[in-house]
């Protein structure tokens, strides 16, 4: 960093005598000068006050650069010998200078204030407190404290002894640092108490200079070093000037060094870099003033007056030092804060462009959000970046309205297309560095959009909320309004709130997600998704689809409530998953429980587009789908007939998963539902069966042990229904039950006998029907019931159609049987001919189970009868069937083989 921070100009030439020191105050030199050239040291020394001849009487308070000082006053022989030290205290217009003693002197009458000559006598170093009015003194191996008393006298304060003699002195704070021979100490000012610091180096005598910060710059040899009051070393403090400085001065923001050769100047700013070297030979002197450094010669004075601070910005900025010029904007006066403010950000932009072309892409984009550009204004160096169409101007466009900035703001957007265009259509970087450059910009761009994130977003939800507020309020003023013909209210003006928060927050969350998606941070694109977004739906959906990033695009469609669009690619992801057989990790993303998934929290809001997005799920996963029904509450009514529209295969599976998981069973309706579904299913496998010349009752499919099933352990479907559809001739297992249902007995027993030939399922019956109805004793006729039907099946035949004649002669349907014929034995029999049951509707609190009045006399009318399925029940069952009724029904020569049987059995016969 070279760059012009101070004009030398010469402000006194050929000054007659030797310049022993110099000072300024009211905007005028004085000079101490020993009076000719052939005194020697220690003569008569005079004050010389300069003037500017452009100067007011009053004097300007600085240094001016028009034209050489002249000379205005000439006080001789104002001190013995020349002055080893001067200083001006220009807030209390008095002259500090030490000579044979310490003197105090009234500005500009340079009346005699005090004289200090007792204990400043032979005193070779001073350092001047002007805020406390606390003087320090250094005699021989002494160091006395003296405090200015109402301006006109020191009075002494403390008093310590030293190790050696002072060569160098300054204040911090309550302390003072001392140059002691080759050491740095630190002394307290109130209890005297001495610490060292540092040795001074091999070659140069202690140098100690403040800092208006209160810290302190010590010299070792060509370095200066930065501590604390106490002493304690700053970090990354120090300076390395090019050769040992014979003196320091601090003029903010750089550090001025006498150097054997020149004058160097180098930055307060780490790494103190190089600022600017002053060619001045043999210079005797450096003083700080208000506005300048007085650099005094052997018989001239030259000042170097600082450059103008918008000047050095300039310089530094077009050197490509935007650090420091950023430095120096913190230094242009606070009433010039709006062009400080534009300065600032123009040099930011600078920077962030200079950074972002050296590969620094996250520092570019930290001095991108130290400026005032908008985000539009970073996002144009990103072409990769798809942007919504809005209205926003970019920041760069505003600055174009600053006079002072336009120059500035065209340079720059220059330089932005020009770097845009080196970026997309330069050949001279291999397609692995363009794109290692592009994944590193992008994560800085991430990064950046995150950072501005959160108060974009705030604002534009503070937007929404304006509006939804004034409309609430408009619609209130409305209703309260008493009824008034409508006339047109042209004093009311329409609200119209700007979207440009939003738009801006548009912007931002449209990028940002593109940029996660680039750099590979899929998840960070998911949470993005997941939480309040602005991401324009159209830009996004596309980018999605041709980086396929599917997952992130289903959280768009669900964030977007597009859930019908988010289950149609679910669908079509989880069928091409089955298809990847060798990608692991696409079948992993995608399976049908996703699907389920996604369809749970839809249940309850959109019932609807759960049925018609289920039927996938359905199919392949019907338990894990049913499951999704009962737990989340799908109306199961609305279920079973969007299923029996849409997927009547299913239909049966939804409501048998259903029957299997729920508690407390399924209504009636869906009961029925169910069983009519099998019966039809059977009745198709019948015909089928029955064309073939492949039937008989005791074939059985998988379908018709469900219904049979469903008919024995359930009992809410219709069975008035299911009976007319049953054929006459066939399903006669399921006729029994249907007829069991409705307590038919008879005919239920007649066909497990009869037709279905299993007496053994009869004998069950009966005992069934025993036992549900223990408590009733008119469930114990069951047993005899089933007597009549194996040793009086006509009788049994005439008292069942007794009991259904009144109800079958509704039904036309329903005719008695003619005749009937018997043969003895288990097989073969001809049994009488049960017709029209399924045109008959039953009562289901009526029974059948009649009583015989006949005896044995009668058992044999019809032909030969089952005496040994009779005699087996009679001894198995013997303590449940009324042994009277059974006599009766028994032919003469097995009564008496019965009364044994009863008595052994330790029954009372009742004859």
């Amino acid at each position: 960093m070279v760059h012009s921070a101070y004009d030398a100009v010469e402000l006194v030439a050929g000054v007659p005598g030797r310049i022993e020191a110099v000072a300024s105050h009211a905007g005028k030199l004085l000079v101490a000068v020993s009076d000719s050239e052939g005194f020697l040291r220690g003569s008569d020394c005079s004050l010389r006050i300069y003037s500017s001849p452009a100067s007011s009487p009053e004097g300007g308070g600085e240094i001016r650069r028009d034209g050489p000082y002249a000379l205005e006053r000439h006080e001789q022989r104002f001190w013995r010998r020349p002055p080893l030290a001067m200083e001006v205290s220009a807030s209390r217009d008095l002259l500090l200078s030490l000579s044979e003693w310490v003197a105090l002197h009234r500005l500009p009458g340079l009346e005699t204030v005090a004289v200090v000559s007792n204990k400043t006598k032979g005193a070779n170093v001073f350092a001047w407190d002007d805020r406390r009015g606390l003087l320090a003194v250094g005699r021989q191996k002494r160091l006395t404290v003296f405090r200015l008393d109402s301006g006109r006298e020191f009075v002494e304060v403390k008093e310590f002894g030293v190790p050696d003699i002072l060569k160098s002195m300054a204040w911090c704070g309550d302390n003072i640092c001392l140059g002691i021979r080759r050491e740095y100490m630190i002394i307290n000012s109130m209890t005297g108490a001495l610490t060292d610091v540092f040795s001074s180096g091999r070659i140069a005598p202690p140098l100690v200079v403040p800092l208006p910060t209160g810290e302190l710059l010590l010299g070792k040899d060509n370095i200066g070093v930065f501590v604390d009051q106490n002493g304690k070393l700053i970090q990354d403090g120090r300076i390395i000037w090019s050769d040992t400085p014979a003196s320091v001065v601090i003029h903010r923001p750089y550090a001025v060094a006498r150097l054997p050769r020149h004058v160097e100047i180098r930055s307060l700013r780490a790494p103190n870099a190089l600022v600017q070297t002053v060619v001045l030979r043999d210079v005797q002197k450096l003083v700080q003033t208000g506005n300048c450094i007085l650099a005094a010669l052997s018989n001239n004075v030259c000042g170097l007056l600082p450059v103008p601070i918008g000047a050095q910005i300039v310089q530094l900025t077009a050197s490509g030092e935007f650090e420091e010029a950023l430095a120096l904007c913190k230094l242009l006066p606070p009433e010039d804060s709006n062009l400080r403010a534009a300065k600032e950000s123009s040099i930011h932009i600078r920077y962030g462009h200079f950074l972002f072309d050296s590969g620094k892409y996250e520092d570019a984009m930290e001095q991108f959000s130290n400026s005032h550009v908008d985000i539009t204004y970073v996002l144009s160096l990103y072409p990769s970046i798809v942007l919504p169409q809005t209205h926003i101007i970019g920041e760069h466009d505003k600055l174009l309205d600053m006079p002072e900035l336009a120059t500035e703001s065209s340079d720059v957007t220059d330089e932005m297309e020009s770097y845009s265009l080196q970026l997309h259509e330069s050949d001279d970087k291999s397609p692995l560095e363009v794109k290692k450059m592009s994944h590193n910009a992008l994560v800085a761009l991430v990064k950046y959009l995150q950072k501005k994130r959160s108060g974009i977003i705030e604002r534009a939800t503070a937007e929404v909320t304006e509006e939804v507020v004034s409309g609430a309020v408009h619609h209130s003023l409305i209703l309260s309004e008493p009824y008034k013909p409508k006339k047109p209210n042209k004093k009311r003006a329409q609200t119209h709130t700007s979207s440009i928060a939003r738009e801006m927050a548009t912007v931002l969350d449209t990028s940002l997600l593109q940029a996660l998606i680039l750099t590979g941070q899929s998840s960070g694109a998911m949470e993005l998704l997941k939480g309040l977004n602005y991401c324009d739906l159209k830009i996004c959906e596309e980018f999605l689809k041709e980086w396929s990033d599917y997952m992130v695009l289903l959280e768009l469609y669900k964030s977007n409530e597009m859930h019908r669009e988010a289950l149609q690619l679910l669908n079509q992801l989880v069928e091409k998953s089955k298809s990847e057989m060798e990608n692991t990790d696409f079948n992993k993303k995608f399976n049908p429980q996703m699907i389920i998934e996604y369809l749970r929290p839809l249940c309850r809001s959109d019932p609807m587009l759960v049925l018609e997005s289920s039927l996938y799920v359905l199919e392949r996963n019907p338990s894990e789908t049913i499951e999704l029904f009962l737990s989340e509450n799908v109306p199961a009514d609305l279920v079973n007939s969007y299923l029996k529209q849409h997927a009547p295969n299913l239909q049966s599976t939804y409501l048998e998963l259903m029957l299997s998981m729920s508690e407390t069973g399924i209504n009636p309706n869906l009961q029925n539902e169910l069983v009519q579904l099998y019966l039809s299913e059977v009745l198709d496998w019948y015909n089928i069966l029955k064309e073939e010349g492949n039937w008989t009752e005791k074939t059985y499919s998988a379908t018709r042990k469900k219904l049979i099933s469903t008919l024995e352990n359930n009992s809410g479907y219709n069975t008035d229904l299911l009976l007319k559809r049953l054929p006459q001739d066939a399903l006669f297992e399921e006729r029994a039950i249907l007829y069991g249902k409705i307590n038919q007995h008879l005919r239920a027993l007649s066909l497990y006998v009869h037709k279905l030939q299993m007496p053994e399922r009869a004998v069950a019956y009966c005992d069934r029907v025993y036992e549900e109805g223990a408590q009733q004793p008119s469930k114990s006729n069951i047993y005899f019931n089933l007597l009549q039907i194996y040793l009086n099946p006509r009788k049994a035949e005439k008292e069942f159609e007794q009991k259904i004649i009144p109800v079958a002669s509704q039904y036309p349907g329903i005719h008695k049987s003619s005749s009937a014929k018997f043969k003895g034995g288990r097989t073969g029999k001809k049994v009488v001919e049960i017709e029209g049951a399924d045109e008959i509707r039953f009562s289901p609190s009526g029974t059948d189970s009649g009583r015989s009045d006949g005896d044995g006399d009668d058992a044999n009318d019809g032909g030969p009868i089952m005496l040994n399925e009779a005699l087996e029940l009679l001894s198995q069952r013997w303590d449940r069937i009324n042994g009277a009724q059974a006599l009766r029904l028994l032919p003469r020569d097995t009564k008496l083989q019965v009364f044994f049987l009863y008595t052994m059995k330790g029954s009372c016969i009742i004859s």
